[in-house]
């Protein structure tokens, strides 16, 4: 997950929101041993991790069910995983990295932000979060 610049307070007010706790919510991504705790036991990183593959996008099945569930469910975040496996195919993954490195800064004034922000923590400009993105691939 992408955090914004003072990640503990992000860390916070998403913890009394969700009712969770800070320490649950850390995540590094598909990737590490650093889940939110409601991924530790994700099908498609043990599907990933049992095949192989760095990622769905190297799988003769895909995209399969379980990528498609994802994908469609009510997180807005998950809408783009299968546009993102598509262009893994096509760049390297280092490219694709340095993207989303681009993409999740504030284009005022560089500050990281996360998928539903609405304007920057920083300069208050608006930002193009998940949910803008979402409606842009869905013509709305």
């Amino acid at each position: 997950m992408i955090m914004k610049a003072n990640e503990n307070e992000t860390l916070d007010e998403l913890a009394k929101v969700w009712e969770e706790k800070p320490e649950n919510l850390k995540c590094d991504g598909c990737k590490t041993d650093v889940n939110y705790h409601h991924c530790a036991d994700c099908g498609i990183k043990k599907c990933n991790l049992e095949k192989g593959y760095d990622n769905c996008s190297e799988c003769d099945d895909f995209p399969c069910e379980k990528i498609q569930e994802f994908n469609d469910d009510d997180y807005e975040h998950h809408s783009v995983v299968i546009r993102n496996l598509n262009e893994l195919k096509e760049i390297e993954i280092s490219v694709w990295l340095q993207k989303q490195e681009e993409r999740w800064k504030c284009d005022s004034c560089g500050t990281r932000f996360s998928w539903y922000d609405e304007k920057c923590s920083n300069c208050g400009t608006e930002l193009y979060n998940s949910i803008k993105e979402i409606e842009g691939l869905q013509g709305k």
